[in-house]
């Protein structure tokens, strides 16, 4: 099952400055052109990049519309990833919602 995070939990989440680590699967042309920061690691990467993320910490993963952040999410649980979110709409979500 894929757990997801709404963009009004995360932004809470950033203003409580909770500790999680928000994780960005775009491409890096997507993250240059904009971003909500985070840590970007392209999704095609991730299986060769899985070393930069703890296992233990509450990861958010998000993409433009929640759709390749969702594989991702379902791929880190398979590879032993508890504590991992879909950010529910993704970028699109936030800068309709969040930055606007």
């Amino acid at each position: 099952m894929i757990r997801e995070k709404t963009v009004q939990e995360l932004k809470k989440m950033r203003d409580e400055k909770a500790n999680f680590f928000l994780l960005d699967v775009r491409e890096q042309s997507e993250f240059d052109e904009y971003n909500i920061g985070g840590h970007l690691i392209p999704s095609k990467d991730l299986p060769n990049r899985m070393s930069e993320l703890d296992p233990n910490q509450e990861i958010i993963v998000h993409c433009k519309g929640g759709g390749r952040s969702s594989r991702a999410v379902d791929f880190l649980q398979q590879n032993g990833f508890k504590n991992v979110f879909n950010l529910k709409g993704g970028v699109t979500a936030w800068k309709n919602e969040i930055d606007i």
